[in-house]
């Protein structure tokens, strides 16, 4: 199985560094020095990982042969990708790759359907899931035992607890009458 790891942002310095915005749940291991990444486009890979740093909130590499930053800017919107195994579990049951996650049905703790997840954003403070409604509007969910006490990839389900509000948000507000 494929799945996009990353996607190369700006150029970050003069050296060849990029940002990176992070797709994965274990950077640490898929973009540890020495990592060949396939990418899309294909023709700007396969790419090297030299080394990496987190630096502001942000992944910043550095690619084997990328030695300035014309070159890193070649690289940007570049999505990252690496082969993995569909059976391969992280090893704390609560933790999920973000491709066993994405298609799962969210359904709130009273039964109510939301959606589906469509994405997982992982934010330098917290991971949400972005779920697509029935009606095609999107609504973040914290991804915390809180407000999702329950994943079930046997059912293909994710339980959610929203606190008041959350799932509203996404709602159109009636416009206000003028008095």
């Amino acid at each position: 199985m494929r799945l996009v790891v990353g996607r190369i942002g700006k150029a970050h310095g003069l050296r060849g560094d990029v940002t990176v915005e992070v797709r994965t749940d274990d950077p640490e291991t898929r973009f540890a020095p020495g990592t060949a990444l396939d990418t899309d486009p294909p023709q700007r890979g396969p790419l090297t990982v030299a080394s990496g740093r987190a630096q502001g909130g942000r992944l910043v590499l550095r690619f084997d042969g990328i030695e300035d930053r014309t070159a890193a800017e070649g690289l940007r919107n570049t999505l990252l990708i690496v082969d993995a195994d569909p059976e391969e579990v992280p090893d704390d049951p609560d933790e999920y790759f973000d491709y066993q996650l994405v298609g799962l049905r969210v359904v709130t703790v009273d039964g109510r359907e939301i959606g589906t997840v469509a994405d997982m954003l992982h934010l330098p403070t917290q991971d949400l899931f972005a779920v697509t409604r029935p009606d095609g509007r999107e609504v973040l969910i914290p991804f915390v035992e809180e407000i999702v006490p329950e994943v079930d990839l046997r059912e293909r389900a994710v339980l959610v607890d929203p606190p008041p509000g959350l799932l509203e948000l996404a709602d159109p507000r009636p416009a206000a009458a003028d008095s």
